[in-house]
């Protein structure tokens, strides 16, 4: 018994040493550091029909009114499910790092999408919200990151048209 404890540990131990040298080895995703390529990216997710990321004027009540009609709620409500509590809005220390100097205003900060892979504002939002964010932890990052790695770059855009 002690003998297969063992083993467990060993391989549990490569496991993780392996999984910590993959997380050293990557780099910030290519949007958060290449403009061209962010601004392409969120101009077709701001595009597509989809996503519709937005408000681009924080103060357009019609977006929110829109959005709420969508998500069959109020506009109000609609306020409350904002990038800065999405699933797949990125702020770990490692992100902020990728950021190009100061990245907040009065209205909020930047973090990185995992979804549309750009870098949007915390006071915005799109169609595809998702309940649980932000991600705070460096780990959570890297997990993003690998399985976002995983899918093929030419699924995200091509000629700025977001493929699906």
């Amino acid at each position: 018994m002690n003998n297969r404890i063992e083993l467990t540990l060993k391989r549990l131990i490569r496991e993780a040493i392996r999984d910590l040298r993959e997380q050293e080895e990557m780099d910030c995703p290519k949007p958060a550091v290449d403009l061209k390529l962010n601004t392409k990216n969120r101009d077709a997710a701001i595009k597509a029909k989809h996503i519709q990321y937005g408000p681009l004027n924080l103060a357009d009540e019609a977006y929110w009114e829109r959005l709420a009609d969508h998500w069959n709620t109020t506009p109000e409500v609609a306020k409350e499910s904002r990038c800065e509590n999405c699933v797949a809005f990125d702020i770990s220390p490692r992100m902020l790092e990728c950021m190009p100097g100061k990245t907040s205003d009065d209205d909020g900060w930047l973090g990185y999408c995992w979804m549309h892979h750009f870098k949007c504002h915390s006071a915005r939002t799109c169609r595809t919200w998702a309940k649980g964010g932000p991600i705070e932890e460096d780990a959570t990052s890297y997990d993003w990151q690998k399985r976002s790695e995983s899918v093929s770059e030419s699924r995200v855009l091509e000629e700025g048209k977001l493929r699906w």
